[in-house]
């Protein structure tokens, strides 16, 4: 299988005042093609700092980061954008929809920014909102949208480049439970049919039910790196399931 990302001895540091704070102490990660992982630990623990450094959001303090061959801290600031818009997606727990544009327009975005012609990015983008349930609400602003169909917006926004990676910060957080669930379930599916990986960021039991991996951060160390063998995932399903009843 191939390394989608790699995170070697990496460290980040943050100034509070004249006082260094240690945000990751030493973390290495593999991930490799069509994984479904998520980052877990309580607040503070480096979650959110990690997923910033696998993005290409923020640079480590030392040690690597690599996304499929590129060593990010090599990588000039002009290329890591290029980087970033065709290889890697990301789903906030904030949304980042544009508000002045439309649902299909947002997922567009993207696209214009690729450099995609009229016709085609139109064409793709309108079948990612299909994709996502949202068919009918292509010419909807955020604002009159649920919190639930915003973040089926980003979340068509991040795949209709087709990126290798998707990063999905919190991704359930301002969701009701079954909005919640829903979006795991259009995540997973994408994740089997298409063969894209995903890193998931969360504290949420149900995002941590849906993942085959479950990496722990405490105090910016990994303290666990469990895979669960497929009925253990079918079990979490099925407790998920009972949950949500």
């Amino acid at each position: 299988m191939n390394h989608v990302v790699r995170v070697q001895d990496v460290t980040k540091e943050y100034k509070v005042g004249a006082i260094g704070v240690l945000a990751l102490r030493g973390v290495s990660l593999e991930v490799e093609e069509g994984e479904l992982t998520a980052i877990v630990g309580p607040s503070g623990s480096g979650k959110s700092t990690l997923m910033n450094l696998i993005g290409g959001l923020d640079v480590p303090t030392s040690g690597k980061v690599y996304v499929g061959t590129e060593d990010l801290s090599s990588v000039p600031s002009t290329k890591l954008a290029d980087l970033r818009l065709h290889n890697i997606g990301f789903v906030f727990q904030a949304y980042n929809l544009i508000p002045v544009l439309s649902a299909r327009e947002n997922v567009e975005f993207v696209l214009q920014l690729q450099g995609i012609g009229r016709a085609e990015r139109r064409a793709r983008a309108l079948r990612a909102l299909e994709e996502v349930g949202l068919a009918d609400l292509g010419d909807r602003r955020p604002a009159e949208m649920s919190g639930g169909q915003q973040q089926r917006v980003a979340v068509a926004r991040a795949m209709v480049a087709r990126p290798r990676l998707v990063l999905a910060d919190e991704p359930t957080a301002n969701l009701d439970s079954k909005t919640g669930r829903d979006l795991l379930d259009l995540m997973r599916t994408l994740n089997e049919d298409r063969g894209v990986t995903f890193i998931f960021s969360t504290h949420d039991p149900k995002v941590m039910g849906y993942a085959r991996r479950i990496v722990t951060l405490v105090d910016g160390k990994v303290q666990r790196d469990e895979t669960k063998d497929p009925d253990e995932t079918r079990t979490s399903d099925v407790l998920l399931e009972r949950t949500a009843e």
